[in-house]
């Protein structure tokens, strides 16, 4: 038995549900060490496939990244009053940074914590995310295929919510 894609069905309702991704700091760098730990893939391209699989799930999604926490906090503060769910890789800001906690605990929607890497399989200061206390799920060690399955569970999470 075949498997089929999981596909949500936003058309019925006024207006898609937006989403908010955000990558945090060296994820630009994602692809450039083909061995390295976060695969060929490009930045870019990762960008380009959560954008199109989206889509697919009628989900307007805002994607972005940066290198400053401030940023990500403004960010995380925006999506509040604008997004319906938010999916959050903070990448190394996981592990210590207790405002974007803050900020993620004020935001009312889905929050799903996503990770290139299988943190717990890399050294032990990532064994513990502080974000996760706000995240309604983690998913970690799948790649890109982990950023796909991120906006499944989004998907899947605000149809739950609005029925």
């Amino acid at each position: 038995m075949s498997e089929q894609p999981l596909r949500v069905n936003f058309m019925s309702m006024p207006a898609s549900p937006k989403v908010m991704f955000l990558n945090g700091p060296n994820a630009n760098l994602y692809g450039l060490d083909r061995d390295g730990t976060y695969g060929s893939e490009s930045f870019e391209g990762i960008q380009q496939s959560c954008l199109s699989h989206a889509e697919t799930l009628g989900i307007t999604l805002d994607f972005r990244q940066s290198n400053h926490e401030g940023i990500l906090i403004d960010w995380i503060q925006e999506a509040r009053l604008q997004h319906d769910a938010l999916i959050i890789n903070a990448a190394g800001l996981s592990y210590r940074s207790v405002p974007i906690l803050d900020a993620l605990l004020a935001f009312e929607g889905p929050i799903i914590e996503a990770h290139m890497s299988n943190i717990w399989k890399r050294e032990p200061f990532r064994h513990h995310s502080m974000l996760s206390q706000a995240a309604t799920g983690v998913i970690a060690g799948l790649g890109v295929i982990g950023y796909r399955l991120a906006l499944d569970a989004t998907a899947q999470l605000l149809t739950q919510q609005k029925g």
